[in-house]
């Protein structure tokens, strides 16, 4: 076994542990930070994966920019730890058609990540193109890229870190009577 099989292995289960500990704990600091752990081995992955710009990437904008906002907004909250007594059967996520849209939308996400990887394992391998015929190979024309043609997609992922960010607001508020 070489080093990079090793390095695979460990990095991958320090990735899976640390991720399963993010859904595990009780303290939402604890998880953040695990989540930083996650993306840590996710990074040292991409390494092994011959992609330092996507790592470094990963260390700024995730581990750096996202998890920063993340702790300010659980700090923000003061939310100690989760409290299985709050959540009654009046909560409205805890209402039986909450939970089988929940559980719709698992079996989606399942059944659409076992199309993505179906896919891709029929497809034959790309391979890239140098800077001089419009291919990504350099930051440059990744940042050109990114910009230009899938600005929306760009947008879109704000977009959605924002409303993830103002749904934990909404559901962690403390109701005033």
């Amino acid at each position: 076994m070489g080093f990079e099989t090793i390095g695979f292995y460990v990095l991958g289960a320090l990735a899976v542990a640390a991720s399963l500990g993010v859904i595990g704990q009780r303290n939402p600091i604890y998880s953040v930070m695990l989540l930083i752990g996650s993306f840590g081995a996710l990074a040292g992955l991409y390494i092994l994966l011959d992609s330092p710009f996507t790592a470094v990437t990963q260390i700024i904008v995730y581990a750096g920019a996202i998890m920063v906002l993340f702790l300010f907004v659980v700090m923000l909250l003061n939310v100690p730890r989760e409290d299985a007594a709050e959540w009654d059967r009046s909560h409205p996520l805890n209402r039986p058609g909450a939970r089988r849209l929940g559980a719709a939308l698992a079996v989606f996400l399942v059944l659409e990540l076992g199309w993505a990887v179906w896919h891709i394992s029929t497809r034959e391998a790309v391979a890239f193109k140098d800077i001089s015929s419009g291919g990504i190979s350099s930051v440059a024309a990744l940042g050109r890229s990114i910009f230009t043609d899938y600005a929306f997609q760009f947008e879109a992922t704000s977009i959605l870190i924002l409303a993830a960010m103002v749904g934990a607001v909404v559901l962690a508020r403390k109701e005033q009577e």
